[in-house]
C-alpha cells in the first residue's frame, strides 16, 4: 500500500477531482490513505479532505516533506491537485511497490503535458546528478524525511495528466 500527497494550488474543485481519481486504487488495495497540503486555512478544501479520509496539513512551504511526516506507508506518490492518473497506473505501480526495493528511492509517472523544454531540464539535472521530487513521483519516505539522496529514478509506464478545466 501506498500514501497519497496531494498539493493544493487549484482550489478544492481540483483537489476533488485528483482525490475521485484514485477511487479505484482504494478499492484495489493501493492507496492506503492520502494526505493533503493546503498553503492555508480554506474550510472549503477541509471539508473536501473529511468527506474523503484524508489528513489535512497546513504548511506555508507545501512541502512534500510535511506530508510524509504524516504519511503511514512507505512509498509515496505525490501529485498536485488536477492531476489524474490515467489508466493502468494502478498495476504499474503496485508491481513496483511490491518488486522494488527502498534503496531504489523513487520511481517517476510520466506527464503528457509535460512541456517542450522538461526533457532538457531533466537531462541536466541527471547530468548534475540532482534529484528534485515533483508531482508524478512515487518516492520512499525515508527520501523525503531523512534526505537520503535517490538513485536515478525509474521511469514507470504509468502516464499522469492534468485535467483540462485547471490547465
Amino acid at each position: 500500500m501506498i500514501t497519497v500527497l496531494v498539493r493544493v494550488t487549484r482550489g478544492p474543485e481540483a483537489l476533488a477531482v485528483t482525490l475521485s481519481s484514485l477511487v479505484p486504487a482504494v478499492a484495489a488495495g493501493l492507496v492506503g490513505d492520502a494526505v493533503i497540503l493546503a498553503p492555508r486555512e480554506d474550510d472549503t478544501v477541509a471539508r473536501v479532505a473529511d468527506a474523503s479520509g484524508a489528513t489535512l496539513i497546513v504548511t506555508e512551504e507545501n512541502s512534500w516533506k510535511a506530508g510524509a511526516e504524516a504519511a503511514r506507508r512507505d512509498w509515496i506518490l505525490c501529485l498536485d491537485d488536477g492531476d489524474i492518473p490515467r489508466e493502468g497506473w494502478i498495476r504499474v505501480l503496485d508491481r513496483f511497490v511490491a518488486l522494488s526495493l527502498p534503496e531504489r528511492g523513487i520511481a517517476r509517472l510520466r506527464h503528457r503535458q509535460a512541456g517542450f523544454f522538461r526533457p532538457a531540464i531533466d537531462a541536466v539535472c541527471r547530468l548534475a546528478g540532482k534529484t528534485t521530487i515533483r508531482a508524478g513521483d512515487l518516492v520512499h519516505r525515508r527520501v523525503l524525511l531523512d534526505g537520503v539522496r535517490p538513485r536515478r529514478p525509474v521511469r514507470l509506464a504509468a502516464v499522469i495528466e492534468r485535467d483540462p478545466a485547471f490547465g
